[in-house]
């Protein structure tokens, strides 16, 4: 059966995944002029860039603490749930921090989608819950 606790764990992990999306691509601003002699000392470069920018590494260690939650929630979690509603959830979550932020997410279109998302793992979180129920009675 799925509990709430596995629940509000995989909106923890969209939100640790979605909130920071807008910060890293803000965090990465300013690598293109990164500029190196050949390929190998360019990525070099870049690495160093990203790893000592602080605006980058907080939000990426908050994006890879949501991958550790993810990890240890897939343990006692359906795959079949899991998945759509985190990945759907990330997306969500990503739209309303960039438009916190000051980012054009699409006007009503991004919204009608951000609700459709909503419902669409609304709907996926009540039918297993269902289907666990159906099956523990049976």
């Amino acid at each position: 059966m799925v509990s709430l606790t596995e629940v509000l764990c995989l909106v923890v992990v969209a939100a640790l995944w979605g909130g920071t999306n807008p910060f890293l691509r803000k965090g990465t601003e300013g690598i293109e002029e990164v500029k190196k002699s050949n390929f190998v000392m360019q990525f070099l470069g870049e690495v160093k860039f990203l790893f000592l920018n602080v605006k980058y590494m907080v939000p990426f260690l908050l994006n890879q603490s949501g991958s550790l939650v993810y990890y240890l929630t897939l343990a006692s979690t359906d795959l079949s749930l899991a998945v759509p509603v985190a990945n759907s959830l990330t997306f969500l979550f990503t739209l309303l921090t960039g438009k916190l932020l000051g980012e054009d997410i699409g006007g009503k279109r991004a919204v009608l989608g951000m609700c459709l998302t909503t419902l669409g793992v609304t709907l996926c979180v009540l039918s297993s819950i269902s289907e666990d129920a159906a099956a523990a009675t049976a």
